[in-house]
């Protein structure tokens, strides 16, 4: 049964009606939340998604509730991925007014000398580079429209343990965003960040250690492994003033505002929808 994307502001809200939204990683989780809501606020989604059968079970659904969804596969690790997307947008759509750079996820859960080379390496090709590929994409299209909404998924990590390549991406993330805000506020783009606290995540489809498609990344000893899990969980539930997980939909509604024309002289935010975790 497909599940019902209803939000609060069904019954008036039309901040998004006819702007065309990429979501990138709207396949499960907040990108997927994301999709659900920026489409019940009249957005015409492009779901986006390197995995087939995720991209579809959002596409479905939009569209069982009278959305216009697009699905379009991409891997935007890379510039041409990303170029490829926008490219595609355009041709179906003419235009792009609103990107939310949601891909992004750690890999590995270990001390940072337990990482190798490759691990760092991966860990900043899926959390950092699809935001910085996807930016540099779009910005010459909404340069040229002299408009245009950027959302970025940041993340409490970077006050946390065992994820420091994933905290890193994300800090960076923070940079891009604020620089970005400063340098292309005058063609009218807004760029801003939504930053997360741990977020349940029920819907997943690709787990957390698929790298790419055939290949899951390796993991310490399932003790070990666990025990980091469970103090990282610990650490983010100590931090917090609200002691539970958020919610996708939680995510969502943060990402919404930012993206409508209510926050119109809103940019270069880092926004935390964290449950009040410092």
């Amino acid at each position: 049964m497909t599940e019902s994307i209803s939000t609060p502001l069904d019954s008036g809200a039309n901040r998004l009606r006819n702007k065309v939204c990429i979501v990138t990683g709207a396949g499960q989780g907040i990108g997927r939340a994301t999709a659900r809501r920026l489409g019940a606020e009249g957005g015409r989604i492009v779901v986006t998604e390197r995995v087939e059968e995720s991209a579809e079970r959002t596409t479905a659904e939009l569209q069982a509730h009278g959305g216009d969804a697009t699905k379009i596969i991409a891997d935007v690790s890379t510039l041409a991925g990303a170029q490829a997307l926008m490219a595609e947008t355009l041709n179906i759509y003419g235009r792009i007014d609103v990107l939310v750079n949601n891909v992004g996820g750690t890999i590995w859960i270990q001390p940072y000398h337990q990482y190798t080379e490759d691990q760092v390496n991966r860990e900043l090709e899926r959390t950092l580079y699809p935001t910085m590929w996807c930016c540099l994409a779009v910005l010459p299209i909404m340069m040229e429209q002299q408009s245009g909404s950027i959302v970025n998924l940041g993340s409490q990590s970077p006050r946390g343990l065992y994820r420091l390549p994933y905290a890193v991406g994300k800090r960076g993330i923070a940079a891009l965003t604020k620089v970005l805000a400063m340098e292309y506020g005058r063609y009218g783009i807004r760029v801003n960040t939504v930053a997360p606290g741990g977020t349940a995540v029920p819907d997943r489809i690709t787990p957390r250690n698929v790298i790419q498609e055939g290949v899951i990344a390796e993991e310490p000893d399932t003790d070990i492994y666990q025990a980091y899990r469970e103090e990282m969980g610990q650490d983010i539930r100590n931090q917090q003033a609200i002691r539970r997980s958020g919610l996708p939909e939680e995510q969502a509604a943060a990402i919404a505002f930012l993206a409508s024309d209510d926050a119109s002289f809103i940019t270069g935010q880092v926004i935390n929808c964290s449950g009040g975790q410092s």
